[in-house]
């Protein structure tokens, strides 16, 4: 298993606790929900990319 990145991140305690309720729906940690969200906002992103580069070649 690869190292993981350790880093502080400063939040807004409402944006916390809706964060905190979303991730026990999900049976996931805090940690793991934010990294969950993380990872699909990225592959969001590169589809999208993807998407716009295959357009602009047309």
């Amino acid at each position: 298993m690869e190292d993981r990145k350790a880093f502080l991140l400063r939040i807004n305690p409402e944006l916390w606790r809706e964060l905190e309720a979303w991730a026990q729906e999900e049976l996931r940690s805090v940690n793991g929900q934010i990294e969950y969200l993380l990872k699909q906002a990225v592959h969001q992103r590169k589809k999208a990319a993807a998407r716009a580069a295959a357009d602009s070649e047309n």
